[in-house]
């Protein structure tokens, strides 16, 4: 029925209308915060390029996750920066390495929080990338090494498991593996730990967001005689949507409990995809690039950045995310609780 029967408008009259016809909510337990654990302690660095993060010390990282709890987030996510790296990685699956170590801590002193742990090689390997790389074949120099994804494997479910072991709610691969979910589920259940859930990063772009993110992990790829440059060769080429759905259709097939499209705004069209097609929790990543992008325009006055940031996070729920992951966990909990400073 046309105008002037039909007025929209009237359900937008006041905010209490609008309240009652609101589709989608936002809550500060729909985040997930990603932190960043160093070793030392009182130590607090600053990332450059994502004012407001910092790499953290066990202790600080606590009493930071603790602000997060009393604003209302319910659920964080560390990545580890060890004291050595090399080649193998062999810090990522140690059982006394920093995410262990942080793991512990927080189930003591937070018990209440839910703690994630991503899964993955690029912080702990001195060349930066997701795997091992393959040993040299003869052929002379030049030749691109590349990742050998077969021998990474087991590398990467010890890595869970030592997380697991620590106390690890949620483990969280993010290498983008093939045939790494399997490896993780196997290894986990056969030690004991078959309630352990995993979130997969399945449909992970091989995008231009992840920056800032490199300087925090300070795991940007090395360069050096037959290393790759990028991550292209097995993080998803942005141009691909079908691809995405066989990732996660395979993911889940190997025993992954979630999934998870990342980055998070410029693929919203990805989320909403992998949302219509399947019924395990799904989550976003509002990577580093896109926080810091908002950090940027905020500082100038360009936008009002609490306002732009509780849209952003708004619309990855409207657009099928159950679960957001993003550094304004805090900040958003604090303006949604009502409890920002």
């Amino acid at each position: 029925m046309p105008f002037p029967q039909e007025r929209p408008r009237r359900m937008r009259r006041t905010e209490a209308l609008r309240s009652l016809v609101r589709e989608t909510h936002l809550a500060p337990d729909d985040l997930i915060w990603p932190l960043f654990a160093v070793p030392g302690e009182r130590v607090r660095n600053p990332v450059k390029s994502m004012p407001g993060v910092f790499q953290l010390s066990v202790d600080e990282l606590v009493a930071e996750v603790q602000e997060g709890y009393e604003a209302g987030v319910r659920s964080v996510i560390l990545f580890g920066i060890p004291e050595h790296k090399d080649a193998q990685g062999t810090e990522a699956y140690a059982d006394d390495g920093i995410i262990p170590q942080a793991i512990r801590a927080l189930k003591e002193r937070v018990p209440g929080m839910v703690v994630m742990t991503d899964v993955c090689m690029c912080e702990y390997t001195d060349h930066g990338h997701c795997g091992i790389l393959k040993a040299p074949r003869a052929g002379g120099p030049g030749q691109d090494l590349g990742v050998d994804n077969d021998a990474t494997l087991p590398l990467l479910a010890k890595e869970a498991l030592a997380h697991a072991k620590a106390g690890a709610d949620v483990v969280a691969p993010s290498d983008m593996m093939d045939g790494r979910v399997a490896a993780i589920r196997a290894t986990l259940d056969e030690a004991g730990y078959q309630d352990v859930p995993i979130l997969s990063y399945a449909a992970k772009f091989a995008g231009a967001f992840y920056g800032p993110f490199r300087d925090a992990a300070e795991s940007a790829p090395r360069e050096g005689a037959g290393i790759p440059k990028d991550r292209k060769g097995y993080q998803m080429d942005p141009a691909n949507w079908r691809e995405a759905l066989r990732e996660v259709e395979l993911d889940l097939a190997e025993g992954a409990d979630m999934v998870m499209v990342k980055p998070a705004v410029p693929y919203l069209d990805i989320l909403r995809l992998v949302r219509d097609r399947v019924n395990v929790p799904t989550a976003a990543y509002h990577v580093s690039g896109e926080y810091a992008m908002i950090k940027a325009a905020a500082e100038r006055g360009w936008i009002d950045e609490d306002r732009v940031v509780l849209e952003t996070l708004l619309c990855c729920r409207r657009a099928g995310a159950d679960l957001v992951l993003t550094y304004y966990a805090k900040h958003a909990a604090q303006l949604l609780s009502g409890k920002k400073r």
